[in-house]
């Protein structure tokens, strides 16, 4: 299987720890179910990428489960998060959004869903930490203006759309500016919601 992804490794960084860029981000270690669904909704025309749209078009359903899996189990230290912006007021808002969400504007945390360590969650919730700035940005922009979809009901589109450009710039400059814990893995079930935070119904759909 490692020879039979070259093709993917050539943009994703060997053994899929992320490509130099910023730009494509690590495959390595991500749920297996995660990695599945992206693959089948760039195949579907839920994530658009021209590339990769072309390269998993004629891949029948077990290879692509069969190549989620192998990038799955793959255990790859991360490297220490690039430098981004100092500012205080910044970040602090940034550090709110991701750990407690913002009630009034009916803003779930992302450690709601992506679980406390924001490593992901088996077995279908990936982590953010280890990933670029700007690709944090260009991810939950494609979910406001509906570049980037999932089967209903689609969370991050909801909760996408509720952020303004300064908090979408704040959650993604401190997301990527935290180092990942040594050891990271996803976690194995998501943690229980703190009394008033901000909570949304992503029920049971794939």
């Amino acid at each position: 299987m490692a020879q039979r992804t070259l093709a993917c490794t050539g943009c994703h960084g060997p053994q899929g720890k992320s490509g130099p860029d910023g730009y494509y981000p690590r495959l390595a270690g991500k749920p297996a179910g995660y990695l599945y669904k992206q693959l089948r909704n760039i195949q579907d025309g839920r994530r658009h990428y021209a590339l990769m749209e072309g390269l998993l078009a004629p891949l029948s359903d077990a290879y692509l489960r069969e190549m989620a899996n192998y990038f799955a189990a793959l255990d790859i230290p991360y490297p220490p998060p690039s430098a981004q912006s100092t500012n205080p007021t910044l970040l602090a808002r940034g550090q709110t959004l991701a750990r407690k969400g913002d009630a009034a504007l009916q803003i779930p945390a992302c450690v709601q869903c992506h679980g406390t360590a924001l490593t992901g969650v088996q077995p279908n919730t990936p982590g953010l930490l280890g990933l670029p700035r700007d690709y944090l940005n260009a991810q939950l922009g494609g979910w406001q203006t509906g570049q980037r979809k999932a089967h209903a009901p689609d969370c991050m589109a909801a909760i996408a759309r509720r952020l303004s450009d300064a908090d979408v710039h704040a959650v993604s400059s401190w997301l990527a500016s935290q180092t990942v814990p040594q050891n990271a893995h996803p976690a194995k079930s998501k943690p229980a919601l703190a009394a008033g935070a901000a909570a949304i119904d992503c029920g049971s759909a794939p």
